[in-house]
């Protein structure tokens, strides 16, 4: 069967219903440019999801060598052919006409157009006078979540071994750290334990603080698939704002934001009272029950009601639902990493599956969330503040085992402190010990908080910046070096999902101009650079993706996230494949902790642990005499307020976030004209209580101040909870009509002007979701609403005050079921 529906005004299509226990119905999405018909699609591209963390298995459609669409691959394991609304229409962003084609560099004060020997000359020749001057420590990187695997890597190496650097980081520090550090924390080291499949068994599923309909929609689907069909599952949502989850949810629990810790343990609270605890599987597998049972001892529901403006109430009856559970599977997102006590917060949600576990078995598990389509690469690769594969800087012999791989002494590689993360490394800059910063894939001058800070220190004489990416950002236009770089469908490589699922993404077409992929923009300078091993050989010994790929595994092997098992001929062609994939689990690993935790023994795990509510490393004669044998970890943390509080002067709590049609700074979908003209500009949400007593109405014109800053957007009236605003995050200054930079920007649009420069102590992720604000009147409305989309968490509170945000024409999209025994529709191949 066959439908064409619109799916910005569906975003999340048409319904496949199935029981508990059931496979999950396939149905392919296919979008194809306008007067382009399926029979005339010269070739089919393998390639999966750049612009959120599901890793959406998806086919680009080339016609005369361009781009033409895309359709998604009904074998994958991880979407059986869904595409969500930035899969099916993000990919027109490739062609935007504004493309970066030749490098640039700043001459006289201006970017002008360079060749690529000029610009990479210029970068090598200052890192090696840095280097000569003032050593490795003058030079940092901070790259992406959107580079692939093959790139990561290359560039740890470059920057580790090669120039022998700490500061090394990627942006997602900004939205997964929190989730690699809870999962070490409490298991020993990083790694998703549950899958994806999880959502076919569990009877219930428990988001916190994951608006799971916006930021991976082909999961949310999966989920409204259950519960349309037999043994719907029951829903826990912890979310201040009225999102589809919430909606959906059986329980739904709306906290002061700044407050997850006291509700997590109230709900252990209830779990222990009430004996919902599975004694043996704690006795087996499992340290730090007693000091958890006493730390959340006093935790009532009473008392979590009076910190976190819940009634207590509904904390027992969201403690009955995740205590009577046969299969629990909870998702964790940034409304818990993005806060001061998110790593505490995150811990106490594996505790909760710890305490009853639920852990390793269908529908059983916890997926503490990415944010982005490659953080997890980032996380294996040694691109953010980790050591390649999961080694523990810590422990000497993991730092050896590594210089071993890269035939370099382990004098080479810095340990002496932990990797430098994102924020202290801007830090570093802005106080003038790191002279170079290299960006890649990401733009700080909107991502990053309190922007006028972040804008002062990209701007500094004494500091040489790098980007590179595929328009001239934010953050590109403050640049020293402007280097074009190829994206998703021009190059080849590798990407891991959420769920631990790699995938490969295949070249479909040709780069625009002189635009390079980001791993022969690495290999190019480690060339310059002449980096060597121990022995004088070239340090880097891949020329292309593949050998790049064979020479990860090789680090890879024996550690956690072991990809010896995988071959780009083993990805190439069917579905995904989840790591561990060896010789001895050749088809991938669905569930981690099966049997048990595997990797927290001492002498293998790839963290000591960190206190919880200091952030202070735990030393290894500690952790040794604690966990000698290697098992889970009940971590206990006491609640601590907000670090800021609202005042008379900031009345109100400002939380940032996402909505489902654009993905972070817009850099590819606000050049999607469907999904920009979904949410075409920024928008300011308030609750309608909060509104009648200012006077305010939707549509108004509002400025949001903060002790940082300022920004202005039109009024959204939401079922948002009192006391709280809600700002999305993705709009700086980049305008898609005006084409505005930060010279001319007004008025100023972007969240991050009011965010504080603040982090959890453990993770070191920043706090987007806590800031004091104001609003203050601007301009009444004249009947203009607020460009916020209706279908979505920003759904105005009264139903018909706001026209329904829909596609037309040009968004609709065929969805197919019923497909052939061979997982086709019968169309071009």
């Amino acid at each position: 069967m066959e439908n064409s529906v619109d799916r910005i005004a569906q975003p999340w299509g048409g319904r496949t219903p199935y029981a508990r226990g059931q496979a999950w119905p396939p149905r392919v999405d296919t979008h194809l440019a306008e007067g382009v018909e399926p029979e005339s699609v010269e070739r089919w591209v393998q390639a999966a999801s750049i612009l959120h963390s599901d890793g959406d298995a998806m086919d680009i459609a080339v016609k005369d060598g361009r781009m033409v669409g895309v359709r998604g691959r009904v074998v994958d394991r991880v979407n059986r052919g869904r595409l969500g609304p930035k899969d099916v229409f993000g990919w027109q962003a490739n062609a935007s006409p504004d493309r970066l084609t030749k490098p640039l560099i700043r001459r006289d004060g201006q970017l002008a157009e360079t060749d690529w020997d000029t610009a990479m000359e210029l970068v090598a020749t200052r890192s090696r006078d840095l280097l000569r001057e003032r050593g490795p420590g003058s030079i940092g990187f901070y790259t992406s979540g959107q580079l692939f695997l093959e790139e990561y890597y290359t560039l740890a190496v470059a920057a580790r071994a090669g120039i022998g650097t700490n500061h090394l980081d990627g942006n997602t520090r900004l939205c997964t750290s929190t989730a690699a550090e809870a999962l070490k924390e409490s298991f020993g080291c990083d790694g998703q334990p549950g899958t994806y499949d999880d959502i076919d068994h569990a009877d219930v599923i428990a988001l916190f603080g994951h608006n799971l309909a916006e930021t991976q929609p082909v999961q949310w689907m999966r989920v409204l698939d259950r519960l349309e069909g037999g043994d719907p599952p029951r829903l826990v949502c912890v979310d201040p704002r009225p999102t589809r989850v919430a909606r959906a949810a059986t329980v739904h629990l709306a906290p002061r934001v700044g407050t997850n810790v006291a509700l997590l343990n109230s709900l252990l609270h209830e779990i222990i009272r009430t004996d919902r605890v599975d004694h043996d599987y704690v006795e087996a597998h499992t340290v730090g029950f007693d000091e958890l049972a006493r730390t959340v001892e006093e935790c009532t529901p009473a008392w979590a009601s009076r910190i976190c403006d819940v009634p207590a109430a509904r904390i027992v009856e969201a403690a009955e639902v995740l205590g009577t559970a046969d299969r629990l599977l909870s998702t964790v997102l940034q409304g818990v990493y993005q806060s001061h006590q998110a790593t505490a917060a995150a811990v106490q949600i594996n505790n909760l599956h710890l305490l009853r576990g639920m852990l390793g078995r269908p529908g059983a598990g916890v997926l503490q969330m990415n944010g982005q389509p490659t953080a997890q690469n980032t996380r294996e690769c040694g691109a953010d503040g980790d050591l390649p594969g999961f080694r523990n800087w810590q422990n000497d012999q993991h730092v050896a085992d590594l210089a071993e791989v890269w035939n370099v002494e382990t004098t080479t590689i810095p340990h002496y402190a932990p990797p430098t993360h994102a924020m202290q490394m801007f830090r570093y800059a802005e106080q003038g010990s790191i002279r170079m910063l290299w960006i890649s894939g990401t733009n700080p001058a909107v991502s990053l908080p309190e922007l006028s800070r972040i804008r002062s220190v990209l701007s500094q004489d004494r500091l040489f910046v790098v980007v590179q990416d595929l328009f001239l950002t934010e953050t590109a236009q403050l640049a020293d070096v402007v280097l074009p770089a190829a994206t998703w469908g021009e190059k080849t490589g590798t990407f891991t999902n959420a769920d631990r699922t790699v995938h490969l993404s295949d070249k479909a077409v040709e780069p625009p101009g002189e635009a390079r992929p980001d791993l022969d923009i690495f290999l190019d300078y480690a060339e310059r650079m002449d980096f060597r091993d121990k022995d004088g050989a070239p340090l880097i010994t891949w020329s292309d993706p593949e050998s790049a790929f064979e020479a990860w595994k090789r680090c890879s092997a024996g550690r956690p996230c072991d990809y010896t098992g995988l071959t780009y001929g083993a990805l190439r062609g069917g579905s995904g494949i989840q790591w561990p994939c060896t010789e001895e689990a050749p088809e991938g690993t669905p569930r981690l902790y099966t049997q048990g935790v595997t990797w927290a023994e001492p002498d293998v795990c790839e963290t000591y642990g960190k206190d919880l509510l200091t952030g202070a490393s735990v030393p290894a004669v500690e952790y040794r005499s604690s966990n000698p044998d290697g098992k889970a970890m009940l971590r206990a943390a006491e609640f601590i307020p907000p670090h800021e509080a609202p005042s008379d002067d900031y009345p109100f709590q400002l939380t940032t976030g996402r909505t489902l049609y654009h993905f972070h700074t817009r850099t590819k979908t606000g050049r999607a004209p469907q999904l920009n003209a979904a949410a075409p500009d920024v928008w300011v949400e308030i609750s309608s209580s909060d509104a009648t007593a200012r006077g305010l109405g939707e549509g108004d014109l509002v400025e949001v101040t903060s002790p940082r800053g300022a920004l202005q957007g039109r009024l959204r009236i939401t079922g948002i909870r009192p006391g709280l605003l809600f700002v999305p995050f993705h709009y700086g200054y980049w305008d898609t009509d005006s084409g505005s930079g930060p010279d001319d920007r007004t008025p100023p649009r972007a969240a991050n002007e009011t965010t504080i420069t603040d982090w959890d102590p453990v993770s070191k992720q920043p706090l987007f979701k806590t800031a004091a604000a104001g609003v203050t009147l601007l301009e009444k409305s004249t009947g203009r609403p607020a460009p916020a989309p209706t279908t979505t968490a920003s759904a105005p509170s009264r139903t018909g005050s706001v026209r329904p945000t829909e596609g037309g024409v040009a968004a609709r999209v065929r969805e197919t079921t019923g497909m052939d025994g061979d997982g086709t529709d019968g169309g071009a191949q």
